[in-house]
């Protein structure tokens, strides 16, 4: 894993077998299929590949291929390290789809990637009820 800052904005991009393992942590079989995971931008970000190579972000959640956005990854990858947030994902206690704020500091909280990926794909999980009761399925 290598993470740091790039034209400000953290990256954190995930080896080639980190990834692997990470997108079967975040469920992406079950609310992305056809993607690998390549990384975070900015923590609310995931960076993705589709199958035909290639890069997008989108939000971690809701983990829908509709929000995906083009991304070009930096050419090289010599992030700028940033010790204070090594290994930290900056996560909204209430997403911001839910209507959580971004702007309310009481619902921040730093947590591992581990963390993060229990937090994700329960948050998926919860969106995707949602989305399917509202819809009558």
């Amino acid at each position: 894993m290598i993470e740091g800052w790039h034209n400000g904005q953290y990256l954190v991009i995930l080896s080639q077998g980190e990834s692997a393992e990470a997108a079967r942590r975040y469920k992406f079989e079950q609310f992305l299929p056809g993607y690998s995971l390549v990384g975070l931008r900015g923590w609310d970000d995931f960076i993705v590949r589709n199958q035909a190579g290639n890069a997008f972000t989108l939000p971690a959640v809701p983990l829908e291929a509709s929000y995906a956005e083009p991304f070009s990854l930096p050419e090289s990858l010599a992030l700028e390290p940033d010790a204070r947030l090594a290994g930290k994902i900056k996560w909204y206690l209430k997403p911001l789809v839910f209507g959580g704020s971004a702007q309310d500091n009481s619902n921040l909280a730093w947590v591992t990637h581990e963390q993060h990926a229990e937090l994700v794909t329960w948050w998926n999980e919860q969106y995707k009820s949602l989305k399917a009761q509202s819809s009558g399925a």
